[in-house]
């Protein structure tokens, strides 16, 4: 691939708990760029296949067509010269070489869009998504609405038979809303 030395490539980066319409913005932004005619690929991690292994979809059933991969390494050998925008749904899951993969498509002159889970059901930070918003350019930070008392929640509440997860919980556990609430700081439970 050629440096598109003609433009400054950025990182963009969208965030927050579930059901916060994270891949409906980035659904939004890729709509935004088939009307400016802009050549892009869709990135999506092997392991989120909740609604789709070939598309992005949002929880409202909105949906644009994906590369499936299983690890961010793979998205180098998608990339040709035409391509100017590169976005990567749900980072969470990806290994920390998507760090230095987004970096390099940025300084190559590429708009790169990344979107994903800023905290675990602990309230932890996933460390990709932490480190991406500190290289970000721009980033843009979604609420839901608390089930629980309706403020704005930033939480991604765990929930197993009716119960909040307990911290020595997997960290990892794709699934909706059978096993996930969105909450506000004052509502979000981990029990010990």
């Amino acid at each position: 691939m050629q440096y598109k030395m003609d433009k400054p490539g950025w990182i963009e980066v969208v965030c927050g708990p579930m059901f916060a319409g994270k891949t409906e913005e980035l659904i939004r932004r890729v709509k935004r760029m088939e009307f400016a005619k802009k050549k892009y690929l869709i990135f999506k991690p092997t392991i989120d296949n909740r609604y789709s292994l070939s598309e992005v979809v949002s929880h409202n059933k909105r949906k644009v067509q994906a590369i499936n991969i299983a690890s961010s390494k793979e998205i180098m050998s998608y990339i040709t010269d035409d391509i100017e925008a590169v976005i990567i749904d749900e980072v969470q899951f990806f290994d920390e070489d998507v760090l230095q993969i987004s970096r390099s498509l940025a300084d190559q002159g590429l708009r790169v869009i990344c979107a994903g889970l800023d905290c675990d059901f602990r309230g932890n930070p996933f460390p990709v998504v932490a480190n991406l918003l500190a290289m970000a350019e721009s980033i843009t930070k979604l609420t839901a609405i608390c089930v629980c008392c309706g403020n704005e929640a930033t939480m991604t509440q765990r929930i197993i038979n009716g119960k909040p997860a307990r911290y020595s919980d997997p960290t990892i556990l794709v699934g909706e809303k059978e096993s996930y609430e969105p909450r506000c700081r004052k509502c979000h439970v981990v029990r010990s």
